[in-house]
């Protein structure tokens, strides 16, 4: 049985007798029953609690389940009423002050760490409790409430990271057919986030050369619009994975809904982004007006001649003018561009001009799909010599970003960490990340025709579930026996604009 100082190191600290006899797990209860004990210190009931449970929690916690299906309270935790507000500060700091005023405290073991913490709860730790407590879901909250759903999404995320609450883990797992290699760490193997890219409109005030789709199609109204938000909601609250939703089109903010949209997006707590063009300033105070974008892209095509002749004379300009307004703003930018033979060997200094002036600066390889099927791709012979460059040029960049696949291919040889690519690490394609046009056709990725489904007819469910959308997670079967396979993949898009078998050929850019 532990001494009494190893249990309550601050009440004994505090005690003017010496309780040497008493059974430890009783000594909240005997200061209670006995008030003259704590006459100096009328506080050390309450504490004795606290001490006690922290104690409890660090030798003999209560099991962990081994799965998780629903949102559920740490087992680990103790919510106590107490009669002293300052309580957790005082266990650390002999000097701090209590405050007589009723309240609540909460001892808690955070799961998968040996870390107890003591805090007086705040009102979002107490509803989030309750919520859970009670089974009450989040929309049902929120409308008591009068907030958005994402409001109490929010609450209940910030109380599973703080380890309040156990959360499900992501059902966005890769196939058990994805040979694991030397790659052990499951992160490489799941997704926390699901990313819609949803082209809402054709709409563009640019005609690049290199465009894949200049279709017309028709424009879901808002109404429908709303209703595939919803459906994404449900989606992603099913595989209990956080939602982003990036607008793009043509150019996103030419949808005549946009900021109805937009707001009904950050609603439902989806995290946003755009792929879009330089805009006016009030256009881009609309939107921060409703809430903050992760990231505004805009694209580069190399130096000014060469990307003025690919999407329009004044571009450049424009794009560096619109570099300094997000800055400005406070908003994180991002710059892509498509790789191609015309422009391989102005990506470094692009990247110079660069470095200063945007937050990330990131390539993709050209997809010869649509009029970029009139483009020559970078030749694959030279592609390994490029990274190499790029990612020496990246270590003193700080705004250069390595998302192809194939850096992972270099960083394996070099036995260095992987990176993230396209949409987290390997292929995402009908993955982690769809791609929606604006008639409702569904995509595993916009840069080659994909489609796995149509929102006007089926659920994001039965899309994702479909026979057509895990062909697309499968990706190549040439790339089976990879054992960096999770994390590279290559790009099914630019294997189909060489005129491969996708689902069977490599990325003609391998180099493995």
């Amino acid at each position: 049985m532990p001494a009494l100082t190893t249990v309550y190191p601050v009440c004994t600290s505090l005690l003017p007798l010496s309780l040497g006899g008493m059974n430890p797990q009783h000594l909240p209860e005997y200061l209670e029953q006995h008030p003259d004990t704590c006459r100096r210190h009328p506080f050390l009931p309450d504490l004795a609690r606290i001490e006690r449970l922290c104690y409890l929690f660090k030798t003999d916690p209560p099991p962990m389940p081994d799965k998780i299906e629903q949102r559920m309270i740490n087992p680990a935790l103790e919510l106590l009423s107490v009669q002293w507000s300052g309580l957790s500060e005082r266990l650390t700091n002999p000097q701090h002050e209590l405050v007589e005023k009723e309240g609540h405290i909460l001892v808690y073991r955070k799961p998968g760490t040996e870390e107890v913490h003591v805090i007086e709860p705040s009102g979002h730790d107490l509803l989030a409790l309750k919520l859970i407590s009670d089974g009450i879901d989040s929309k049902q909250a929120a409308k008591e409430g009068g907030v958005p759903v994402g409001t109490i999404d929010d609450i209940l995320y910030v109380a599973a990271h703080r380890g309040l609450l156990l959360a499900p883990k992501s059902l966005l797992v890769r196939g058990e057919d994805f040979p694991r290699g030397v790659l052990t760490d499951p992160d490489r193997f799941s997704a926390p986030t699901f990313t819609l890219q949803w082209h809402i409109t054709q709409v563009c005030d640019l005609h690049c050369r290199h465009c894949y789709d200049r279709s017309d199609r028709k424009t879901l109204d808002l109404k429908q619009a709303i209703r595939v938000l919803d459906d994404l909601y449900s989606f992603c609250q099913q595989m209990h994975v956080f939602t982003q939703v990036t607008f793009t089109g043509g150019n996103p903010l030419l949808y005549p809904h946009f900021n109805a949209l937009y707001k009904e997006a950050a609603d439902r707590g989806f995290m946003t982004a755009v792929l879009g063009n330089p805009m006016p300033k009030h256009r881009i105070e609309e939107m921060l007006a409703i809430q903050k974008p992760e990231f505004y892209q805009v694209s580069l095509e190399g130096l000014r001649e060469h990307n003025d002749y690919i999407r329009g004379q004044g571009h450049f300009d424009r794009v560096f003018d619109f570099l300094d307004l997000l800055k400005e703003l406070k908003i994180y930018s991002m710059v892509m561009l498509t790789l191609t033979r015309a422009n391989m060997d102005q990506v470094l200094e692009l990247a110079e001009l660069l470095r200063d002036r945007v937050d990330l600066f990131t390539f993709n390889r050209l997809a010869m799909v649509g009029e970029g099927a009139d483009l020559a791709s970078a030749p694959p012979e030279d592609f390994p010599a490029f990274l190499e460059s790029y990612m020496e040029a990246a270590q003193d960049n700080p705004c250069m970003s390595l998302k192809d696949n194939f850096f992972n291919l270099i960083r394996h040889k070099k036995a260095l960490p992987y990176v993230g690519g396209c949409a987290g690490y390997g292929c995402g394609a009908g993955f982690n990340f769809v791609s929606l046009l604006p008639d409702g056709e569904v995509h595993a990725c916009r840069k080659l025709p994909s489609p796995i489904g149509n929102i006007e007819q089926q659920n994001f469910m039965e899309i994702y579930r479909g026979t057509d959308a895990k062909r697309y997670r499968a990706g190549s079967s040439a790339c089976n026996t990879c054992e960096i396979r999770p994390v590279c993949g290559g790009c099914l898009a630019v294997s189909y604009g060489f005129g491969k078998d996708i689902f069977n050929e490599l990325d003609p850019y391998c180099f493995r």
